[in-house]
């Protein structure tokens, strides 16, 4: 009888502890459910705000899937804090967890980071053809911890985003226009203002080179080298004409200049020789 009745007890004592925690657990589940349709409901309402707005389709993503892990996150612990778990042991616990893991992941935030910022503030966009960290090349792919530039020679480059954003970053496609100073040197027995007219008259036949009102192409002498005297041509052009311009003006400038009888003098030195024997 004895065995018989503590059995009893303790079905009596499940009943009753079933019956104190269904309240805590049917609460939790409705939690669960309207906490999942307003998570929803707020990423339809985010998906609908960039729709609106011309953002990076990188940082749609990631603060549209951060807000709907950090919401999924804090429905999680009011879930749990529901079933009657201490909400300050559970908060010491995630804080001690994301504590470490900061620790152990200290260059990936840093990288993580910096690829917010250059989201956010967009100093270079997919496309665009940028100079940083030693690198030139256009952007071919944004992530939130790295850049990939693809360089002049077709290689990739990858460059982390917590260095890309503490560094100097030159964007030559932001304003599509270039200017260039390409430096042509002639002898000092040369006459200046012929090889001006001539390098001047080559830059105005590239129907490529802008003549604005204040981009109009000049030819002056930059510096009175060594070995001769330096005249640098100054233009403007559209990022597309760029580079083929300067190939073409450097070679037809110095087959003109020789044509025109200019030399192009290579660096010189005088050598004086001293003797020292004493008659």
């Amino acid at each position: 009888m004895d065995n018989l009745s503590e059995y009893q007890e303790h079905i009596d004592q499940a009943i009753k502890w079933v019956w104190d925690f269904a309240p805590k657990l049917l609460s939790a589940f409705l939690l669960l459910f309207i906490g999942f349709y307003v998570v929803r409901f707020i990423k339809k309402l985010v998906h609908r705000f960039f729709e609106k707005k011309d953002y990076d389709p990188t940082l749609e993503k990631f603060i549209a899937d951060l807000i709907n892990w950090t919401l999924k996150i804090v429905l999680i612990v009011l879930v749990i804090t529901q079933l009657g778990v201490q909400t300050a042991s559970l908060v010491a616990i995630i804080g001690a967890a994301g504590l470490a893991v900061g620790l152990a992941l200290q260059g990936s935030l840093a990288n993580f980071a910096g690829g917010v910022l250059i989201l956010l503030l967009r100093p270079f966009k997919m496309g665009d053809f940028i100079k940083a960290q030693g690198q030139e090349g256009t952007v071919k792919e944004i992530t939130i911890f790295q850049t990939k530039l693809l360089t002049f020679g077709n290689q990739i480059a990858i460059i982390p985003n917590g260095q890309l954003s503490n560094e100097t970053i030159v964007n030559f496609t932001e304003e599509g226009l270039r200017r260039e100073a390409l430096t042509f040197g002639i002898g000092y027995d040369d006459n200046i203002k012929t090889a001006k007219d001539v390098l001047l008259n080559l830059v105005n036949e590239q129907k490529e080179v802008l003549q604005l009102e204040d981009k109009k192409p000049v030819v002056v002498v930059s510096e009175l080298g060594d070995s001769s005297v330096n005249l640098s041509v100054r233009y403007w052009a559209k990022n597309e004409d760029f580079w083929n311009l300067r190939w073409i003006i450097l070679e037809e400038g110095k087959a003109r200049l020789e044509a025109a009888d200019i030399t192009i003098p290579f660096p010189q030195r005088d050598v004086h020789l001293y003797s020292t024997e004493k008659n």
